[in-house]
């Protein structure tokens, strides 16, 4: 097998028989395009999917590859987008990840491999899909800390927490936060937590996306008055779309994967899953 990797700078999954060369550019139209400049009968494409121009991309590649004879095509696509948007709300709105799926089961892949997805919707609407765990960054995380905390940042992570707690041997309670919205706005009213006294221990905060980061600020402060140590936040994805300012106030530290970009900073860890994920 070799890889096709479409993102720049992202090799997230090493293979013995090595990369799978090609050239991509956007035309003056706005179209995008892609050659392949080598072939192989066993590929793995890996990609980030993060805009409509890599999707595109992905969708040009799996064409490429089965006109060139490529008999055996998977996909190692670790930030699963539309995740998020997995119900319709109001009349009128898509059903944004089956859309989604739609368009990556038309690529008819052996297997899909998905890390720490969102929502467990797409792994029902994503043909011959292989869901990856975030144990590995977990247990990498944790092998210096060993008396903190985990904490669940509302009632929706704590089952994945509890898988992931047992198969890294956490032994400790594990904080339970809630958090209430205003149904008007959507906006975060008020964060609880399930412990009056943390005990002065170091807290991580595990969840599988970090975008603006509300949640996980409130979360800390909440933790911060119940006399927590250290806070920090262990997230598969960081998108981090309101920058660092607010979220360095508050967490000591993030860490997370390269599964959205590269870029790290005093504040950010960003492990590379090719040190963390073996196919």
């Amino acid at each position: 097998m070799k890889t096709l990797n479409l993102s720049t700078g992202f090799k997230p999954i090493i293979v013995e028989k090595g990369e799978l060369e090609s050239h991509s550019f956007i035309f003056s139209g706005g179209e995008v395009h892609i050659k392949l400049k080598e072939v192989a009968e066993d590929v793995l494409i890996t990609t980030r999917l993060n805009n409509s121009d890599d999707v595109m991309k992905l969708l040009l590649a799996v064409d490429a590859l089965r006109r060139s004879g490529t008999k055996h095509i998977n996909a190692f696509i670790p930030y699963l987008p539309y995740a998020r948007q997995d119900r319709v709300m109001v009349a009128g709105e898509p059903l944004s990840i089956k859309v989604m799926c739609n368009l990556l089961n038309s690529c008819a892949f052996e297997k899909v491999y998905i890390y720490d997805v969102h929502s467990e919707v797409s792994l029902a609407l994503l043909d011959n899909v292989q869901l990856i765990t975030n144990t590995t960054l977990v247990d990498k995380v944790l092998q210096s800390h060993h008396d903190a905390l985990l904490v669940s940042p509302d009632a929706g992570a704590l089952k994945k927490i509890y898988k992931v707690s047992q198969a890294v041997g956490y032994t400790n309670d594990i904080v339970l936060c809630n958090k209430v919205r205003d149904v008007s706005n959507g906006k975060i009213k008020q964060i609880t937590v399930d412990q009056h006294d943390l005990g002065g221990k170091d807290c991580f905060v595990i969840d599988d996306i970090c975008d603006g980061g509300a949640t996980f600020i409130g979360v800390a402060k909440e933790l911060k008055q119940r006399n927590a140590g250290k806070v920090s936040l262990i997230v598969s994805h960081g998108i981090f779309s309101h920058g660092e300012i607010e979220l360095a106030e508050w967490l000591d530290h993030i860490y997370t994967t390269d599964s959205i970009r590269n870029e790290a900073s005093p504040l950010i860890t960003r492990i590379p899953l090719a040190e963390l994920v073996q196919l």
